[in-house]
């Protein structure tokens, strides 16, 4: 087929894990640290109570030089998952939406592409057919939309795509859609020495785009599933690398795991998800030594954002699935489990 690739090394749960369209704290404490300065006091979007409680005390732990449990500020690492953890995954991931999209301006560059599958099911709109399409129809979209082209003009392209897509309950951009709590979270860390990283299951290059101005995060703090780039000259001459269809890292799971250890090489001393994607992280950052923080957000708020889960009783979801399995270990483990109906008073920046 004219323009389409396939991905090299993509199996089916890299696939649905990276698109998805088918369908505590221990130590003494000690006077308090450095206290990020948030209108309304500090962590002004969390509700009293146990989850708040560990932040501030793991900060108040960790960063005062007295302390037993102080931690020297280049070992204060601290990974946060994105979708689910710092904005909206549903109904489809953003990354998910950027590549049905584009799939008309890819048709528009290679009309032939027109009438051939899977192009064309995507081009009907109908949405029942586009979430049972096969793998490697799948594949054929992913390599059309992600690889072909050099980093800068993917870069441009998803840069230029942000401007203008809304998403599809709240339309509004899906910048706008990250939760207020766990941006003061970040600001929190960051005020306090805390080197604040992403790490994605989804696309580290489309989140490197707007990672440092949504979150204050700069693109080499994001760690994400990665294909090859290619080095070569354009027609003028100019050096450049072109994205390839050959996956490099499918960072989620245990691949956040191996990410970390390759792209950060140190082991964080706090971790945040809200998924089966993220247990391995969390369970990395809490097998180290020391006072260790590691939080999950279980989305239980249907009325102010979704309900989900299956964990709780919640509805089942192939997007970001918080099993019951992953419920028991935290509370096994000590993890501090978030809700977001009852320990976040606002979820988004643009709520009264």
């Amino acid at each position: 087929m004219r323009g389409v690739r396939s991905l090299n090394g993509i199996n089916r749960r890299t696939l649905l894990s990276t698109l998805a369209l088918l369908p505590s704290l221990s130590g003494t404490l000690v006077p308090a640290a450095a206290q990020t300065k948030e209108p309304g006091g500090l962590l002004p979007s969390w509700n009293e109570g146990p989850a708040k409680q560990a932040i501030v005390d793991f900060v108040r732990v960790t960063t005062e030089p007295s302390s037993p449990t102080y931690v020297a500020p280049d070992e204060r690492i601290a990974v946060f998952d994105q979708d689910g953890t710092l904005w909206v995954e549903q109904p489809v991931y953003t990354q998910v939406a950027y590549c049905l999209e584009r799939v008309p301006a890819v048709v528009a560059k290679d009309p032939e592409l027109r009438n051939v599958e899977p192009f064309r099911t995507v081009l009907s709109g109908n949405r029942e057919a586009t979430a049972n399409l096969p793998l490697r129809d799948l594949e054929n979209i992913l390599a059309a939309t992600l690889t072909g082209m050099t980093v800068e003009e993917f870069q441009s392209e998803v840069s230029s795509w942000l401007e203008t897509a809304r998403h599809p309950r709240w339309n509004r951009p899906y910048t706008e859609l990250t939760f207020q709590p766990m941006q003061e979270v970040l600001r929190y860390l960051q005020t306090n020495a805390f080197k604040t990283y992403i790490v994605t299951g989804g696309g580290q290059d489309f989140v490197r785009v707007y990672a440092e101005k949504t979150y204050g995060i700069p693109p080499e703090q994001v760690v994400g599933t990665a294909g090859t780039t290619k080095f070569g000259y354009g027609q003028d001459g100019k050096p450049l690398l072109t994205k390839e269809p050959k996956l490099l890292l499918n960072d989620d799971k245990a691949g956040k795991v191996e990410g970390i250890h390759l792209m950060i090489g140190r082991r964080p001393v706090a971790a945040f998800g809200n998924s089966v994607g993220d247990r391995e992280m969390l369970e990395y950052t809490r097998g180290g030594q020391g006072t260790r923080l590691a939080m999950l957000v279980l989305h239980d708020d249907a009325s102010r954002e979704y309900a989900y889960g299956p964990a709780t009783g919640l509805p089942e979801s192939k997007i970001g699935t918080f099993s019951p399995a992953l419920y028991d270990e935290a509370r096994k483990q000590g993890w501090t489990v978030i809700s977001m109906k009852n320990d976040w008073n606002r979820i988004f920046a643009f709520e009264a």
